[in-house]
């Protein structure tokens, strides 16, 4: 076996063993990495890391400020507006640079998807504009709800025990998958990464599949309960330049920096 970063362009592999925590694990699987998976390498290059979850303001300069998930922007295509390099082309919303818009020209992983996107303003045809890449911090936040035990996002220590009142711990890409209300503003959702620290709001939707509610909801974490932020924890600082494996996985291009390569073994 060797690691991902080792692979040469045009090679297909398949994933053998993936090293790391939960939440590496689960952030990879985002990616659509898991053990078994079948992928091609397109290239491994020296460039600007486009790491973390996004900010994105879709629907013109009025529209509406979102947080999107890294595993999920790869999934979002656009046609590069402008007269600048790259103009007209379609790229994943991921390569886009700050302050650089585009028209949403696909949306892949079926009508789910869609739905989801569109709860955040981003729909096929719509204009969107990157924001910037954001620091990856860690949310802590209590719940109303009673939960159903089991681990966290990051595994044990991070989810509680089911607890009433317990505190969870989530990166800013889980925490853009809910929706909340605030007291007040009933019927107005927002993401909860947009809650400042102490404020209370109402869970109105979970942005994700079956399995994804049933997690969040291990922890309190569902539709009527009352989350309130308690705090934002600082992620270590990322490198500004580095390397990256592009791989295409089902048809889909995902890029992949290259401390999560090193921890993908292939054959």
């Amino acid at each position: 076996m060797r690691q991902l970063n080792e692979v040469e362009p045009e090679e297909e592999v398949v994933v053998k063993k993936i090293d790391g925590s939960s939440e590496v694990k689960a952030h990879l699987d985002e990616l659509g990495i898991s053990e078994g998976s079948e992928l091609t390498v397109v290239a491994t290059e020296p460039v600007h890391l486009h790491v973390g979850p996004i900010s994105l303001r879709a629907g013109g300069v009025a529209g509406k400020e979102s947080v999107v998930a890294r595993g999920w922007a790869d999934k979002v295509y656009v046609e590069k507006a402008g007269d600048g390099a790259g103009a007209g082309e379609t790229v994943p919303l991921l390569r886009l640079e700050a302050g650089e818009k585009g028209t949403v020209k696909s949306i892949e992983g079926g009508k789910g998807f869609e739905e989801w996107f569109s709860e955040l303003g981003v729909e096929k045809g719509g204009e969107v504009e990157f924001l910037q890449h954001l620091a990856d911090d860690t949310l802590v936040v209590t719940t109303d709800g009673e939960g159903e035990g089991g681990e966290g996002e990051g595994g044990e220590g991070e989810g509680g025990e089911g607890d009433r009142g317990q505190e969870v711990k989530m990166g800013e890409g889980q925490a853009s998958k809910v929706l909340v209300e605030r007291e007040g503003q009933e019927g107005q959702s927002v993401q909860m990464n947009f809650l400042a620290e102490g404020e209370k709001a109402r869970v109105s939707k979970v942005l994700g599949g079956s399995s994804l509610e049933q997690k969040f909801k291990q922890n309190g974490i569902e539709e009527g309960n009352e989350v309130r932020l308690l705090r934002k924890e600082a992620s270590a600082p990322t490198p500004k330049r580095g390397s990256y494996v592009l791989a295409k996985i089902s048809g889909q291009l995902v890029t992949v920096g290259r401390g999560l390569a090193e921890k993908v073994w292939v054959e």
